[in-house]
């Protein structure tokens, strides 16, 4: 059982990416970094946009590995680290290559499901990678998109309810 350590944690109340993102980002009407964040069975994280929405049931949750925006800064020759929380994703660990959870397809064709995982004592069930869009070139650095197409994080269902923290947390890969 790898013990990772959760860097960031998000909950935007409102959906900041609309639009063009050439025009920018939508402001956040209250911050998004938290300290701590109420996972629900089902329904996802307490205060998020997608919480309790039917349509992004399967995508209540996201996650993505810290060591993907490290080479975000590698690829593009950035000076400095990447703020996590320009991802929009609600959860970012480090330790633990999150986006091999995902649900994929073989070279054949055949869909392989995403596999179930316990974060912190919340089990989640991974579902489809959460493929980086044309925004991450606004709100990280021009190329950001391309630098992290494969490796963008993955959507998750939790499966049951708890509290996540930042800090150290145990990561069990159940199948």
């Amino acid at each position: 059982m790898p013990t990772v350590e959760i860097v960031a944690l998000a909950v935007s109340r409102q959906h900041a990416f609309e639009g063009r993102p050439h025009d920018g980002p939508r402001p956040d009407p209250e911050p998004v970094a938290r300290t701590e964040v109420e996972v629900r069975a089902g329904l996802g994280i307490v205060g998020d946009r997608y919480y309790g929405q039917a349509v992004h049931k399967n995508a209540a949750v996201t996650l993505i590995d810290a060591a993907s925006l490290d080479e975000v800064v590698r690829v593009l020759g950035l000076q400095a680290p990447l703020d996590p929380h320009l991802t929009r994703r609600n959860i970012t660990l480090r330790g633990f290559a999150i986006d091999d959870l995902a649900a994929r397809r073989t070279p054949d064709g055949a869909r392989i499901p995403g596999r179930r995982f316990t974060l912190g004592g919340i089990t989640f069930q991974a579902n489809r990678p959460a493929n980086p869009c044309a925004w991450m070139d606004q709100v990280l650095a021009p190329g950001a998109m391309r630098a992290l197409r494969g490796h963008g994080g993955i959507r998750a269902t939790p499966l049951t309810s708890g509290t996540l923290r930042l800090g150290l947390a145990d990561l069990t890969v159940h199948d």
